[in-house]
C-alpha cells in the first residue's frame, strides 16, 4: 500500500474514534477509544513525538494535529493566524465544549494552579516571558510536551524541558470544576 493510502486510513480510523467519544468537559479525564489495533494511537504518537495510550483523548490530539503549522497572528483566531490564547480558547471550545478567557492572564484566573509534576493531558501551562505577568499559555499534551502558538513558528509542540521554556515556565493550571460543568 502507498504511504498516502496508509495515512488516509489512519486518519479515517482516528476520525471514527474521535466521533465515538462523548463530549467530555473534564480535560483531565480520559476516554477509552475503540482502536483495537492501536493504529490511531500509534499514528499520533509517531507524528507528534508523544507516547499515547489507549486512554488518551484522541480528539485533543486530532485538534492539535489539524492546527500544527498555523501561523502566529496576535489577536488571530483562525487558521489564517492565531495567537497563544486564541489557540487555547479554540481548543477548549472544540475539544472540551468549554469556554475559557481570551488572554493568558484571564485564562489563568480560571484555573487551579498545579505543580509541573501534577500536569495531565489537557491541563494548561503558563509562562512569564520577559515580564512579571503571564504572557503565554499552552495546552499540556503529556510526556512533558505542550501545544501552543509560538510567535516565531506558529502552532507547534514544544518540550517543557527545553531551556527556553524551563526558564520562563510559571505554573500549570487545571480548569476550575465549576467551569467544566
Amino acid at each position: 500500500m502507498g504511504k498516502k493510502v496508509i495515512v488516509a486510513m489512519l486518519l479515517m480510523i482516528s476520525f471514527v474514534s474521535v466521533q465515538a467519544q462523548t463530549n467530555n468537559k473534564d480535560p483531565k479525564s480520559t476516554v477509552k477509544i475503540e482502536d483495537p489495533d492501536n493504529l490511531a494511537t500509534e499514528y499520533f504518537s509517531q507524528i507528534m513525538g508523544i507516547a499515547l495510550s489507549a486512554t488518551s483523548n484522541l480528539k485533543l490530539y486530532q485538534f492539535v494535529y489539524d492546527w500544527i503549522g498555523t501561523p502566529y497572528r496576535l489577536g488571530g483566531v483562525s487558521k489564517k493566524g492565531i495567537d497563544c490564547s486564541g489557540f487555547a480558547f479554540e481548543l477548549y471550545n472544540k475539544v472540551f465544549s468549554t469556554l475559557i478567557g481570551n488572554n493568558s492572564r484571564n485564562i489563568f484566573s480560571m484555573v487551579n494552579p498545579i505543580n509541573k509534576d501534577q500536569l495531565k493531558e489537557g491541563d494548561l501551562v503558563f509562562f512569564k516571558i520577559g515580564s512579571r505577568s503571564i504572557t503565554h499559555v499552552g495546552v499540556y499534551m503529556g510526556n512533558n510536551k505542550f501545544a501552543h502558538a509560538s510567535s516565531s513558528k506558529g502552532v507547534m509542540i514544544s518540550d517543557l524541558d527545553e531551556s527556553y521554556w524551563r526558564r520562563y515556565y510559571y505554573k500549570g493550571g487545571r480548569l476550575l470544576a465549576s467551569l467544566r460543568e
